[in-house]
């Protein structure tokens, strides 16, 4: 019997749906989003493929930080860090670490709220037992390209107006959705439904209100 269940898990797993999903892990939107495509995996047939991309760099570089205010842009200098080391990290164990490294340091930056705290990236490493040693890629360049390349595969397509998440659903990006909290449950799928439904729509571009409230992480 556990033979069979293992067999249609599997089956169940190569026929899921796969999304690719951009993140720069300092942003609190797209960590709700994120937290919203693990809850759509329990319910729809979809796997969430997790991808890098960078608010530094495109605020401060493909913006040349035009209109930032002095407090974002030193905000957007730290930026910079935890993605490198989520980028070092995916050289050293392979793209199936993304995820969970995401989930590691996301859970401390946002859910714990220790922005400020030095220690996040070496205990989120650990967590995913990877080397502590890796959270020095926060202050290296070394892996820059690494996030541009993975960066522009998705703002070549959404354009640069927009920021994280960007979520490519059957071949088309968009960026979005902003929601919070991030819904549960048949809630969760209903949201992926409607979402998959209007981004093949040809000429689509989009759906906007104000936001009148801050994240919500529960």
């Amino acid at each position: 019997m556990k033979g069979c269940v293992a067999a249609i898990m599997t089956e169940q797993a190569q026929s899921a749906e796969n999304v690719q999903f951009w993140f720069d892990p300092l942003c609190p939107w797209a960590w709700i989003t994120s937290r919203w495509m693990l809850e759509v995996e329990k319910v729809r047939p979809v796997r969430t493929d997790w991808r890098i991309m960078s608010l530094a760099y495109l605020n401060l570089i493909q913006h040349e930080g035009k209109g930032l205010s002095e407090e974002y842009v030193e905000r957007m200098s730290k930026a910079w860090g935890p993605v490198r080391v989520v980028a070092a990290a995916a050289q050293h164990s392979g793209p199936g670490v993304v995820g969970p490294l995401y989930t590691a340091i996301g859970t401390r930056l946002h859910n714990q709220g220790r922005r400020e705290d030095p220690k996040i990236l070496p205990e989120a490493l650990a967590e995913v037992g990877l080397p502590e040693s890796l959270a020095s890629a926060a202050e290296s360049t070394e892996y820059d390209q690494i996030i541009k390349d993975s960066h522009n595969e998705a703002f070549d397509e959404v354009g640069l107006d927009v920021g994280t998440p960007v979520i490519r659903v059957r071949g088309k990006a968009m960026f979005g959705p902003v929601i919070t909290p991030a819904p549960k449950g048949e809630a969760a799928g209903e949201l992926w439904d409607g979402l998959a439904l209007v981004i093949k729509a040809d000429g689509f571009f989009e759906l906007k209100r104000s936001r009148d409230r801050k994240p919500s992480f529960d």
